[in-house]
Order: C-alpha cells, then sequence, then structure tokens
C-alpha cells in the first residue's frame, strides 16, 4: 500500500443553488489539512495524502471527507473537528465517532 491513510476532501462547487460542500469552505479546510499534516511530519510515501475531490454525491450530509483504504465518511463542521480526525484516525488509527456519516 503506498498510502497508510489517503485522505479526499469533496470541493465540489455546485451553481444550480443545491447543497454544495464548497458552500461550507471545503477548499479551506482541505488546505488547512494538507499543511497541517505536513507539519506533522505525516505525509509522504507510507504515510498520509491529502487530495481534493470532484462531487462524492453526499453533499447534502457535507461538508465530506473519506478516509481509505478504511473508506470511512466524515462530515466536519470547523478546524477543531479536523484536527480531531488527524489526530484520532489519521494519527491513531481510532473513528471518530461523532463526526462519522
Amino acid at each position: 500500500m503506498y498510502y497508510r491513510h489517503h485522505v479526499f476532501f469533496c470541493t465540489n462547487q455546485r451553481t444550480d443553488g443545491r447543497a454544495c460542500c464548497q458552500s461550507h469552505d471545503a477548499q479551506a479546510m482541505r488546505d488547512y489539512t494538507k499543511k497541517r499534516i505536513k507539519d506533522l511530519g505525516l505525509s509522504g510515501k507510507g504515510e498520509v495524502r491529502i487530495n481534493n475531490a470532484g462531487c462524492l454525491d453526499r453533499c447534502e450530509e457535507g461538508p465530506v471527507l473519506v478516509v481509505y483504504p478504511e473508506g470511512v465518511w466524515y462530515t466536519y463542521i470547523d478546524q477543531a473537528d479536523i484536527d480531531e480526525i488527524i489526530e484520532e484516525h489519521l494519527g491513531h488509527g481510532r473513528v471518530v465517532e461523532r463526526l462519522k456519516l
């Protein structure tokens, strides 16, 4: 396995007025996560990769991200939620049940 965890953030922006993750600053949260993972020394081969994704088709539950290989879907409200996902799931392998979809 190339990455221990591969994280995809939906950063989709819909133009038809329907719910979308980008309406919740998804790109900013993705950028924050990528920087934080690098700062913690968790990025690179064998570690954690953070990526943008197009629509993951769960925007109504959003914003959303999914962590592979586990296939765990999360929603989040703010940076504190992201920090919890980083610390617990990406750092220690423990699913954050309160944010799980």
